[in-house]
């Protein structure tokens, strides 16, 4: 019964063929020279044709030998190509990731985790999906994205890895009535206009919570989806709000300015969540590897100024 040669027989058949010599194709090969005839002869009986006519002084291919050599050339070059296309897949040098983010992540830490990634991992492809906390766990559990730097859930089908506490700051107009060296009181806010974040936005639910915990109740003047919209209506003067610290660099406006805000101390742990059940693919694993390594080195989080 005809066997099909194996791809270590393939090879071997072509080091005799380029230097025409059992001896030398078995030391390059590692091999004792009576193991590598047996093999092309096994390979000859199996074919049906001489592949190699033999003498004490030369090996030459036959004109079987000489035909096979191109196609067998060929087969080992694509097997070397998928294997290594496949090497990379499962180590997480080439693949895709969709990754979620709260916007304010997404533009302050995000781009340097990106950033030095893609430069060890250039044939990766990155999906951002920067959106509120709620939509993203949401993602998550639907499969929609691999991993995301949210707020901290409690909920059991997730794991949370945190990476920072963004502590509750007071944001205002530059040069106004509340910009005075120091800590803010919170009864700062009892006889302030107040701006609010849309009630979907976990910076709201944050403010909100702050505001209880401090014993203020406000009605809010105006109230916005955007922090870009909150920083146009902050430097206008028209009121004063209470925002996690990493949103400020959100509001994209130097007339806006902060406070932190004297105790209770307010503040939501961020960090780096995914499925407990559902592993992740070789990229999105390799990704969330390095971000820990940055996190360890203190380089994925910007230093509060």
């Amino acid at each position: 019964m005809n066997r099909t040669p194996s791809l270590t027989t393939l090879r071997l058949f072509m080091a005799v063929a380029r230097t025409r010599s059992f001896s030398e194709a078995a030391r390059s090969a590692n091999l004792s020279q009576p193991a590598l005839s047996r093999t092309i002869r096994l390979m000859e009986e199996d074919l049906g044709v001489r592949l190699f006519d033999r003498s004490s002084r030369r090996v030459e291919l036959t004109s079987a030998g000489t035909i096979l050599v191109p196609t067998v050339e060929r087969l080992i070059a694509d097997f070397d190509h998928a294997f290594a296309t496949l090497s990379k897949d499962l180590t997480g040098m080439r693949g895709r990731i969709v990754i979620g983010a709260l916007p304010s992540f997404a533009a302050a830490s995000l781009p340097r985790a990106i950033r030095d990634y893609i430069a060890r991992s250039p044939s990766v492809d990155i999906v951002i999906r920067d959106d509120i906390a709620g939509k993203l766990y949401r993602q998550l559990r639907d499969g929609q994205i691999d991993l995301a730097f949210v707020t901290e859930t409690d909920e059991p089908d997730y794991r949370f890895e945190p990476l920072l506490s963004d502590r509750c700051v007071l944001a205002f107009q530059s040069g106004s009535r509340f910009d005075v060296p120091g800590e803010a009181p919170w009864s700062t806010l009892a006889d302030a206009p107040f701006l609010a974040m849309a009630t979907s936005s976990s910076v709201r639910v944050m403010s909100d919570a702050a505001l209880l915990r401090a014993g203020i109740s406000v009605r809010p003047l105006y109230e916005v989806s955007q922090l870009v919209t909150m920083g146009g209506l902050l430097a206008a003067g028209l009121g004063v709000t209470v925002l996690p610290h990493s949103t400020i660099t959100m509001l994209a406006n130097p007339a806006v300015v902060w406070r932190p805000l004297e105790g209770p101390i307010v503040e939501r742990k961020i960090g780096i969540a995914y499925l407990r059940h559902r592993s992740l693919s070789p990229a999105a694993a390799a990704f969330l590897s390095h971000c820990r390594s940055l996190h360890r080195d203190g380089q994925l989080v910007p230093r509060e100024r």
